[in-house]
């Protein structure tokens, strides 16, 4: 069995950033069972309409990353009950050019000074993720939320808290099931697949998207 191959990517432009630890250590903990990339979008410029949707050439390296990819795990902060704009903008680029998440098993998790983690943030990921341009493939029913997350790391980069640890272990395993259930569903829906890559909303004004 080949190994998993992920991309996770640091949902913020922080250079401090505790989801960007949290990262770090889910592909540490989880080396031997998947291989886990860790993308960064604090240099991709700001979103600005190209003409003829094509990408800059740091947004179609991170799409083709993606693209290759059996999986993707977005780590987001929360910022006034909101995804970073950082985040919002590598998602508008990867949206209105090469559309690289379309069907991608996506896991979303989220680290926050606070006790609350980023479940706001997280809800609002998800339904940004869920519109025409993008439609990924999000985890159900799984929220992992890291609260108190600027005391959660030891100096070697461990989780000390050891309930949330277990919890990780849970949502990773359910995370590739998922992965792997995802990709033999869509694994003989290509065409459809580009359809969706496809999309415009000139289109659907206009009646011509298959439902």
């Amino acid at each position: 069995m080949n190994e998993m191959k992920l991309i996770g990517i640091v949902g913020t432009n922080s250079s401090r950033s505790t989801n960007r630890q949290l990262l770090h250590y889910i592909q540490k903990h989880f080396s031997e069972q998947a291989e886990i990339e860790i993308c960064e979008i604090k240099d991709l410029p700001a979103f600005n309409e190209p003409e003829e949707a094509v990408a800059p050439a740091a947004v179609k390296e991170l799409s083709d990353k993606l693209d290759e990819a059996d999986g993707v795990i977005i780590s987001t902060p929360e910022y006034d009950h909101a995804i970073p704009a950082a985040l919002k903008s590598a998602l508008e680029w990867l949206s209105y050019t090469t559309r690289p998440l379309i069907d991608k098993s996506v896991m979303i998790v989220g680290a926050s000074h606070g006790s609350l983690g980023s479940s706001r943030a997280q809800a609002h990921l998800r339904q940004i993720l869920d519109a025409p341009e993008l439609k990924a493939r999000i985890m159900p029913g799984m929220e992992f939320l890291l609260g108190r997350s600027l005391e959660a790391f030891d100096e070697s980069g461990e989780l000390v808290y050891g309930d949330k640890v277990t919890e990780l272990e849970e949502c990773f395993e359910e995370f590739q099931l998922f992965v792997t259930l995802t990709n033999q569903l869509t694994k003989d829906q290509r065409f459809k697949t580009e359809q969706k890559r496809n999309f415009t909303w000139e289109q659907a004004v206009n009646g011509g998207i298959e439902k």
